[in-house]
Protein backbone atom coordinates (compact mmCIF):
# COMPACT_ATOMS: atom_id res chain seq x y z
CA UNK A 1 0.00 0.00 0.00
CA UNK A 2 1.10 3.39 -0.57
CA UNK A 3 1.05 4.57 3.14
CA UNK A 4 3.47 2.08 3.43
CA UNK A 5 6.13 3.98 1.82
CA UNK A 6 5.66 7.61 3.83
CA UNK A 7 8.48 8.01 5.80
CA UNK A 8 8.28 7.18 9.42
CA UNK A 9 9.14 8.78 12.98
CA UNK A 10 10.25 8.03 15.54
CA UNK A 11 10.49 8.86 19.41
CA UNK A 12 12.90 11.89 20.45
CA UNK A 13 16.55 10.83 20.82
CA UNK A 14 18.01 10.65 24.25
CA UNK A 15 19.41 13.91 25.00
CA UNK A 16 17.51 15.87 22.23
CA UNK A 17 14.03 16.22 24.21
CA UNK A 18 12.20 19.29 23.89
CA UNK A 19 10.01 21.11 26.77
CA UNK A 20 6.28 20.44 25.45
CA UNK A 21 4.52 22.74 28.19
CA UNK A 22 6.63 25.48 26.64
CA UNK A 23 5.92 24.70 22.79
CA UNK A 24 2.36 24.40 23.72
CA UNK A 25 2.25 27.85 25.71
CA UNK A 26 4.18 29.67 23.44
CA UNK A 27 2.45 28.24 19.85
CA UNK A 28 -1.10 28.41 20.89
CA UNK A 29 -1.08 32.31 20.34
CA UNK A 30 1.13 32.21 17.40
CA UNK A 31 -0.85 29.76 15.27
CA UNK A 32 -4.38 31.05 17.07
CA UNK A 33 -5.26 27.91 17.63
CA UNK A 34 -6.00 25.40 20.63
CA UNK A 35 -3.45 23.15 20.46
CA UNK A 36 -4.86 20.73 23.26
CA UNK A 37 -2.47 17.52 23.79
CA UNK A 38 0.68 17.88 22.19
CA UNK A 39 2.43 14.96 20.69
CA UNK A 40 6.09 14.93 19.48
CA UNK A 41 8.28 12.53 17.46
CA UNK A 42 11.50 12.71 15.56
CA UNK A 43 12.94 12.18 12.06
CA UNK A 44 15.39 9.93 12.05
CA UNK A 45 17.67 11.08 9.43
CA UNK A 46 20.34 14.03 9.51
CA UNK A 47 23.55 14.62 12.01
CA UNK A 48 22.98 18.71 11.79
CA UNK A 49 19.67 20.58 12.14
CA UNK A 50 17.15 18.59 14.12
CA UNK A 51 13.48 18.03 12.89
CA UNK A 52 11.08 16.97 15.08
CA UNK A 53 7.03 16.69 13.92
CA UNK A 54 4.59 18.32 16.46
CA UNK A 55 0.98 16.49 15.98
CA UNK A 56 -2.34 18.00 17.66
CA UNK A 57 -5.34 16.35 16.84
CA UNK A 58 -5.53 15.86 12.97
CA UNK A 59 -2.98 19.42 12.54
CA UNK A 60 0.80 18.57 12.16
CA UNK A 61 4.10 20.98 12.11
CA UNK A 62 7.16 20.69 11.31
CA UNK A 63 9.92 22.26 13.92
CA UNK A 64 13.71 22.77 12.96
CA UNK A 65 16.09 23.57 15.68
CA UNK A 66 20.41 23.29 15.90
CA UNK A 67 22.06 20.62 16.87
CA UNK A 68 22.52 20.41 20.81
CA UNK A 69 26.63 21.23 21.45
CA UNK A 70 26.77 22.92 18.25
CA UNK A 71 29.96 24.54 17.63
CA UNK A 72 29.59 26.45 14.18
CA UNK A 73 26.92 28.88 14.47
CA UNK A 74 27.37 29.79 11.29
CA UNK A 75 25.74 26.53 9.90
CA UNK A 76 23.17 26.17 12.12
CA UNK A 77 21.86 29.66 11.25
CA UNK A 78 18.02 29.17 12.04
CA UNK A 79 17.02 32.24 10.13
CA UNK A 80 18.97 32.38 7.00
CA UNK A 81 17.37 28.68 6.25
CA UNK A 82 13.61 30.73 6.99
CA UNK A 83 14.51 33.31 4.78
CA UNK A 84 15.36 31.38 1.65
CA UNK A 85 12.11 29.22 2.43
CA UNK A 86 10.37 32.20 2.63
CA UNK A 87 11.74 33.44 -0.43
CA UNK A 88 11.47 30.09 -2.68
CA UNK A 89 7.79 29.71 -1.72
CA UNK A 90 6.40 31.24 -4.63
CA UNK A 91 8.88 30.58 -6.99
CA UNK A 92 10.56 27.11 -6.37
CA UNK A 93 7.27 24.36 -5.62
CA UNK A 94 9.34 21.94 -4.09
CA UNK A 95 10.25 24.19 -0.67
CA UNK A 96 8.07 23.69 2.47
CA UNK A 97 6.19 26.13 3.27
CA UNK A 98 7.74 28.24 6.04
CA UNK A 99 4.88 29.33 8.76
CA UNK A 100 6.87 30.63 12.06
CA UNK A 101 9.98 31.60 13.33
CA UNK A 102 11.25 32.27 16.87
CA UNK A 103 13.86 33.82 18.29
CA UNK A 104 12.92 33.41 22.45
CA UNK A 105 15.17 31.57 23.59
CA UNK A 106 12.91 30.88 26.62
CA UNK A 107 10.95 28.26 24.36
CA UNK A 108 13.65 25.92 23.81
CA UNK A 109 16.78 27.58 24.53
CA UNK A 110 17.61 28.25 20.54
CA UNK A 111 15.99 30.01 17.60
CA UNK A 112 13.69 27.74 15.97
CA UNK A 113 10.79 27.74 12.93
CA UNK A 114 8.25 25.19 12.19
CA UNK A 115 7.10 24.11 8.69
CA UNK A 116 4.25 22.71 6.49
CA UNK A 117 4.27 18.44 6.85
CA UNK A 118 5.18 16.91 3.37
CA UNK A 119 3.69 13.33 3.77
CA UNK A 120 5.87 11.32 1.33
CA UNK A 121 9.02 8.69 0.71
CA UNK A 122 12.09 9.59 1.75
CA UNK A 123 14.79 7.13 0.59
CA UNK A 124 17.98 6.31 2.32
CA UNK A 125 20.80 3.88 1.67
CA UNK A 126 18.46 1.31 -0.10
CA UNK A 127 15.04 1.61 -1.60
CA UNK A 128 12.14 0.38 0.62
CA UNK A 129 11.31 -2.91 0.18
CA UNK A 130 7.83 -2.81 -0.78
CA UNK A 131 9.19 -0.20 -3.43
CA UNK A 132 9.75 -2.35 -6.45
CA UNK A 133 11.16 0.06 -9.95
CA UNK A 134 12.69 -1.53 -12.73
CA UNK A 135 15.56 -0.37 -13.79
CA UNK A 136 14.00 2.43 -16.42
CA UNK A 137 11.76 3.48 -13.38
CA UNK A 138 14.82 3.75 -11.41
CA UNK A 139 16.70 5.99 -14.13
CA UNK A 140 13.89 8.02 -14.67
CA UNK A 141 13.11 8.36 -10.77
CA UNK A 142 17.07 9.62 -10.40
CA UNK A 143 17.46 11.90 -13.62
CA UNK A 144 14.34 13.82 -12.30
CA UNK A 145 16.10 14.13 -8.96
CA UNK A 146 19.02 16.18 -10.52
CA UNK A 147 16.23 17.55 -12.64
CA UNK A 148 14.73 19.49 -9.96
CA UNK A 149 18.09 20.52 -8.58
CA UNK A 150 18.08 22.20 -12.32
CA UNK A 151 15.09 24.02 -11.50
CA UNK A 152 16.38 25.26 -8.84
CA UNK A 153 19.42 26.69 -10.15
CA UNK A 154 17.27 28.32 -13.04
CA UNK A 155 14.91 30.02 -10.47
CA UNK A 156 14.89 34.10 -10.85
CA UNK A 157 17.14 35.31 -8.44
CA UNK A 158 15.28 38.90 -8.48
CA UNK A 159 11.91 37.39 -8.81
CA UNK A 160 12.72 35.33 -5.64
CA UNK A 161 13.95 38.30 -4.15
CA UNK A 162 17.27 36.98 -3.75
CA UNK A 163 19.35 39.57 -5.86
CA UNK A 164 21.09 40.80 -2.84
CA UNK A 165 21.29 37.25 -0.80
CA UNK A 166 24.54 35.84 -0.54
CA UNK A 167 28.09 36.73 -2.30
CA UNK A 168 28.12 34.83 -5.53
CA UNK A 169 31.38 36.81 -6.92
CA UNK A 170 34.25 34.92 -5.57
CA UNK A 171 32.55 31.70 -4.75
CA UNK A 172 34.62 28.91 -5.42
CA UNK A 173 37.83 30.34 -3.92
CA UNK A 174 35.64 31.10 0.03
CA UNK A 175 34.19 28.14 -0.66
CA UNK A 176 37.68 26.21 -0.87
CA UNK A 177 39.38 28.62 1.47
CA UNK A 178 36.23 28.60 4.32
CA UNK A 179 35.74 24.48 4.06
CA UNK A 180 39.70 23.78 4.77
CA UNK A 181 39.30 26.72 7.98
CA UNK A 182 36.59 24.08 8.76
CA UNK A 183 39.13 21.08 8.70
CA UNK A 184 41.79 22.51 10.08
CA UNK A 185 39.10 23.72 13.26
CA UNK A 186 37.60 20.21 13.60
CA UNK A 187 41.35 18.25 14.16
CA UNK A 188 41.30 15.15 15.86
CA UNK A 189 44.40 13.03 17.09
CA UNK A 190 42.65 10.52 15.15
CA UNK A 191 42.11 12.79 11.79
CA UNK A 192 43.13 11.20 8.28
CA UNK A 193 45.57 13.57 6.81
CA UNK A 194 44.22 15.77 4.33
CA UNK A 195 47.06 18.07 3.27
CA UNK A 196 47.51 16.57 -0.02
CA UNK A 197 43.86 17.43 -0.88
CA UNK A 198 43.23 20.63 0.57
CA UNK A 199 47.20 21.87 -1.61
CA UNK A 200 45.44 20.38 -4.71
CA UNK A 201 42.34 22.00 -4.52
CA UNK A 202 43.68 25.37 -4.15
CA UNK A 203 46.10 25.05 -6.47
CA UNK A 204 43.54 23.96 -8.77
CA UNK A 205 40.56 26.20 -9.33
CA UNK A 206 38.78 27.08 -11.91
CA UNK A 207 37.47 30.13 -13.36
CA UNK A 208 33.57 31.25 -12.22
CA UNK A 209 31.31 29.55 -13.94
CA UNK A 210 29.76 33.11 -14.77
CA UNK A 211 26.42 31.73 -13.07
CA UNK A 212 24.81 32.78 -9.74
CA UNK A 213 22.36 30.62 -9.00
CA UNK A 214 20.19 29.37 -5.63
CA UNK A 215 22.03 26.38 -4.77
CA UNK A 216 21.00 23.92 -1.83
CA UNK A 217 24.03 22.63 -0.67
CA UNK A 218 23.33 19.45 0.32
CA UNK A 219 21.28 18.21 -2.16
CA UNK A 220 20.81 14.41 -1.76
CA UNK A 221 18.05 11.25 -1.56
CA UNK A 222 17.11 11.41 2.26
CA UNK A 223 16.82 15.06 1.67
CA UNK A 224 13.82 15.24 -0.74
CA UNK A 225 10.45 13.21 -0.54
CA UNK A 226 8.98 11.85 -3.22
CA UNK A 227 5.23 11.18 -3.70
CA UNK A 228 4.01 7.91 -2.47
CA UNK A 229 1.08 7.32 -5.19
CA UNK A 230 3.76 7.89 -8.05
CA UNK A 231 7.24 7.32 -6.66
CA UNK A 232 9.11 8.66 -10.00
CA UNK A 233 7.88 11.88 -8.87
CA UNK A 234 9.24 14.36 -6.62
CA UNK A 235 6.99 16.68 -3.64
CA UNK A 236 9.64 18.20 -1.79
CA UNK A 237 13.14 19.72 -1.19
CA UNK A 238 14.19 19.41 2.55
CA UNK A 239 17.35 20.79 4.98
CA UNK A 240 17.94 24.43 3.56
CA UNK A 241 20.36 24.89 6.12
CA UNK A 242 23.32 25.79 3.73
CA UNK A 243 21.61 26.92 0.75
CA UNK A 244 22.66 30.67 -0.60
CA UNK A 245 23.52 32.44 -3.43
CA UNK A 246 26.84 30.72 -5.28
CA UNK A 247 27.84 28.34 -8.13
CA UNK A 248 25.66 25.97 -9.71
CA UNK A 249 29.16 23.61 -10.43
CA UNK A 250 29.37 23.42 -6.91
CA UNK A 251 26.24 22.50 -5.80
CA UNK A 252 25.83 19.48 -8.76
CA UNK A 253 29.68 18.92 -7.77
CA UNK A 254 28.51 18.47 -3.91
CA UNK A 255 25.81 16.28 -4.73
CA UNK A 256 27.93 14.17 -6.67
CA UNK A 257 30.41 13.90 -3.57
CA UNK A 258 27.64 11.17 -2.33
CA UNK A 259 27.01 9.58 -5.85
CA UNK A 260 28.73 6.21 -5.96
CA UNK A 261 27.98 3.86 -9.07
CA UNK A 262 28.93 0.18 -10.38
CA UNK A 263 32.70 0.54 -11.13
CA UNK A 264 33.91 2.92 -8.19
CA UNK A 265 36.45 0.88 -5.67
CA UNK A 266 34.39 -1.01 -3.32
CA UNK A 267 35.51 0.86 -0.19
CA UNK A 268 33.68 4.15 -1.68
CA UNK A 269 30.18 1.40 -2.53
CA UNK A 270 30.45 0.16 0.50
CA UNK A 271 30.32 3.48 2.28
CA UNK A 272 27.30 4.54 0.03
CA UNK A 273 24.14 6.79 1.73
CA UNK A 274 21.48 6.21 -1.66
CA UNK A 275 21.38 3.62 -3.79
CA UNK A 276 22.64 5.30 -6.81
CA UNK A 277 24.69 2.25 -8.10
CA UNK A 278 21.65 -0.19 -9.21
CA UNK A 279 20.98 -1.49 -12.16
CA UNK A 280 19.46 1.13 -14.24
CA UNK A 281 21.15 4.57 -12.21
CA UNK A 282 22.51 7.28 -13.99
CA UNK A 283 26.42 7.58 -14.28
CA UNK A 284 27.96 10.48 -12.70
CA UNK A 285 28.95 11.19 -16.44
CA UNK A 286 25.59 10.53 -17.71
CA UNK A 287 24.53 13.01 -14.87
CA UNK A 288 27.03 15.91 -15.77
CA UNK A 289 26.62 15.50 -19.66
CA UNK A 290 22.57 16.16 -18.81
CA UNK A 291 23.47 18.95 -16.50
CA UNK A 292 25.08 20.70 -19.01
CA UNK A 293 22.97 20.14 -21.77
CA UNK A 294 20.56 21.85 -19.87
CA UNK A 295 22.31 24.49 -18.37
CA UNK A 296 25.55 24.83 -21.01
CA UNK A 297 28.00 25.49 -18.38
CA UNK A 298 30.98 24.25 -19.37
CA UNK A 299 31.87 21.13 -17.58
CA UNK A 300 35.93 20.88 -18.47
CA UNK A 301 37.04 21.07 -14.80
CA UNK A 302 34.14 18.67 -13.07
CA UNK A 303 37.32 16.61 -11.76
CA UNK A 304 38.27 19.55 -8.80
CA UNK A 305 34.04 20.36 -8.07
CA UNK A 306 33.88 16.43 -7.43
CA UNK A 307 36.74 16.21 -5.61
CA UNK A 308 35.44 19.43 -3.66
CA UNK A 309 32.36 17.59 -2.89
CA UNK A 310 34.52 14.90 -1.37
CA UNK A 311 36.18 16.78 0.48
CA UNK A 312 33.73 19.15 1.95
CA UNK A 313 31.78 15.84 3.01
CA UNK A 314 34.86 14.74 4.78
CA UNK A 315 35.35 18.03 6.69
CA UNK A 316 31.68 17.63 7.30
CA UNK A 317 32.14 14.08 8.60
CA UNK A 318 34.65 15.23 11.17
CA UNK A 319 33.13 18.07 12.64
CA UNK A 320 30.49 15.56 13.49
CA UNK A 321 32.93 13.20 15.05
CA UNK A 322 34.72 16.33 16.52
CA UNK A 323 31.48 16.75 18.58
CA UNK A 324 31.08 12.98 19.29
CA UNK A 325 34.84 13.13 20.67
CA UNK A 326 34.92 15.88 22.83
CA UNK A 327 31.56 14.96 24.14
CA UNK A 328 29.37 16.99 22.91
CA UNK A 329 26.68 14.86 21.94
CA UNK A 330 25.27 11.46 23.50
CA UNK A 331 24.39 10.29 19.81
CA UNK A 332 26.07 7.19 19.08
CA UNK A 333 25.56 7.28 14.90
CA UNK A 334 28.60 9.99 15.19
CA UNK A 335 31.22 7.90 15.92
CA UNK A 336 31.62 6.05 12.51
CA UNK A 337 31.86 9.17 10.99
CA UNK A 338 35.64 9.11 11.44
CA UNK A 339 35.54 6.51 9.10
CA UNK A 340 33.08 7.90 6.64
CA UNK A 341 36.48 10.94 6.61
CA UNK A 342 38.65 8.13 5.84
CA UNK A 343 36.81 6.99 2.94
CA UNK A 344 36.00 10.15 1.21
CA UNK A 345 39.96 11.44 1.42
CA UNK A 346 40.87 8.18 -0.19
CA UNK A 347 38.33 8.92 -3.14
CA UNK A 348 40.19 12.57 -3.53
CA UNK A 349 43.35 11.00 -3.86
CA UNK A 350 42.16 9.06 -6.66
CA UNK A 351 40.92 12.19 -8.35
CA UNK A 352 44.21 13.56 -7.87
CA UNK A 353 46.20 10.90 -8.75
CA UNK A 354 44.06 10.80 -12.14
CA UNK A 355 42.56 7.62 -11.28
CA UNK A 356 39.05 8.53 -10.94
CA UNK A 357 37.62 11.44 -13.78
CA UNK A 358 34.05 11.47 -12.51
Amino acid sequence: MASDLIDRTSSVREGEELDLSALKEHLEPVLDTNIGALQIKQFPGGHSNLTYLLTSGNESWVLRRPPFGSTVKSAHDMSREYKILSALKDVYPYGPVPLYFCTDHNVIGCDFYLMNYIRGLIIRRDYPKNLNLSPSQIREQLFNFFDVLGELHSVDLVEAGLDKFGRPEGYVRRQVEGWCKRWSDAVTPDTVNCDVTIQWLNDNMPPESGKASVIHNDYKMDNVIFDVENPLNMIGVLDWEMATVGDPLMDLGCTLGYWTQVNDPDFFRNSRTMPSDLEGAPTRAEIIDRFQQQTGLAMDNFPFYFCFGLFRLCVIGQQIYYRYYHGLTKDERFAGFLKKAHVLQRMCELIIRGEIKT
